[in-house]
Formats: structure tokens, sequence, C-alpha cells
């Protein structure tokens, strides 16, 4: 059937739902900056730094949708529905999130909303948190003779409900679990964590502001890790490290040298 010129079809606007990476904002892709740079509408959330924002152009508009913790300025549902109607209306739409939005940053959700109301979206990926604090703080994710296994969890539930995690996977030996999200919860997991096999002096860190300058790491056990980070003052955004890795920033971070800024 011949289309009908006298009423074309409307044009959706598109959606980039952009990956940001851990906060230092050299270690955006190639791909990422040039979105960024050619960006005239975007929706960004808490954890994604001023540094990356101000490389969006002049006259760009900024909406913040941030969620932190018991704080949202706008629920997640609203956030998707925000997102197909600026579509809808034609607006092309660029979606920052910090990390990598397929994990742990609801990007999946968002995409799926996409997909369903016919809008077209690109992704583009960003170095996920545990990358960025890992080679920063000297913590190998793996490592032939103490981490032969990588595991990513989240300790936040979904808001209301009790915290609740995959004890036995996260428990298992010669393995790297990571946890985003856990702060809140650290006394709960690592005594979720022993209480289901691990032993008490298995090495364990938490990252603080990762890659920022105000990075903070505290290292110890299963058994001391959560009196230690109280005795810090750890805060949100921070990620907890498990496995025999951790003892290896011992010796690799003393040596480890902060890569120069690309001026």
């Amino acid at each position: 059937m011949p289309r009908d010129l006298d009423h074309p079809p409307r044009r959706f606007g598109t959606v980039t739902l952009l990956g940001a990476g851990p906060g230092d904002p050299e270690l955006l892709t190639v791909k990422a900056v040039k979105a960024l740079q050619r960006a005239r509408l975007v929706l960004h959330d808490h954890l994604v730094g001023d540094e990356v924002l101000a490389l969006l152009p002049p006259g760009c508009e900024k909406h913040y949708v941030g969620k932190e913790s018991a704080r949202h300025a706008l629920p997640q549902r609203e956030i998707t529905a925000l997102l197909v109607r600026l579509a809808h209306q034609g607006h092309d739409v660029l979606r920052l999130k910090g990390g990598d939005g397929y994990i742990f940053g609801r990007g999946g959700e968002e995409a799926q909303a996409l997909a369903i109301a016919g809008v077209p979206f690109t992704v583009i990926p960003g170095l996920t948190a545990a990358q960025g604090a890992a080679a920063a703080a000297g913590i190998p994710l793996t490592h032939r003779d103490h981490g032969r296994a990588l595991v990513l969890a989240t300790g936040h539930g979904r808001e209301g409900h009790p915290l609740d995690l995959d004890w036995s996977l996260l428990a298992r030996p010669q393995q790297t679990s990571v946890i985003y999200m856990g702060v809140a919860h650290l006394p709960a997991i690592c005594a979720g964590l022993v209480a289901h096999g691990l032993p008490a002096h298995t090495p364990a860190a938490l990252v603080e502001r990762a890659t920022l300058p105000g990075q903070r790491c505290v290292d110890g056990t299963l058994a001391t890790l959560p009196a230690l980070a109280a005795e810090a003052g750890i805060q949100p955004p921070a990620l907890i490290f498990v496995g025999e890795v951790v003892r290896l920033r011992s010796v690799l971070a003393p040596a480890q040298r902060v890569a120069p800024a690309v001026r």
C-alpha cells in the first residue's frame, strides 16, 4: 500500500541511554563524549558529577532526576514515563546515568519501556563502578590465585522490602563479590556472609567516591570492616569488596601511581 504523502508519519524522538562511568570524566568513552557534546536535552542522575555535565554544550536543557537513599527527585516510574513522553513529542533525549546503565542503573527497565512504546533508542555503555573502584584502589577483580569468578550484587532492595541477597552465591570461596549500594546494610551483609560459610577473616574493603579526588578505601575483614567503616565515617556512594583479592591491595596500592590528567 503506498504511503499517504499528505499525512506523513510523525517522527518520534530518540533516546540515548548513556553510562557516564564511575566519576572521573577522563574515564568516559569516546562515544560517550561525542554524545554529550551534541546533546540538547538531558535527564541526569545523582551520581553524574559536575565535570561530566560541564562537557554538555552551552544552552543544553538539563533536568535532574536523581535518586538518593530515601530521597528521589522523581520516582522511577515517573522518570520512565517522562522519557517516553518527551520522545513522543519529538525530542531527542540523552538519559545520563553514573556507571553503566545496565548494571544496577535501571537502564534495562527504561529500555524495556521505550521498546514497548515504540521509541527508538541507543545504549552507550559506561565503565561500571566496580571496575573503576577496583582499579583505583588496587584491588584486582579477578586473579588466578585468589579470585576465579566475579559476582556483582546490589545490597539495596526495592523500596519497602527487606534485604534479600543470594547468600549462598555470594559466600562461595575463590571468587570476588562486589556489592553495590550496601553501606547502610554493611553489618548485616558481613554477618550474613559469615553465617553462610565465609570465614570471618575473609578480606573485605569499602571504596568510597571511587576515582574522584575524595576517594577513600577502608580494608579489613568481614569481622572488622563494619567497625572500621563506622570509625572512618564512610558514606555512600561506596562499594563493598569481598574476597582474597582484597589482600593484594597492601602490595599494589603503595606501588600504584595515578595516571596524569590529559589536558
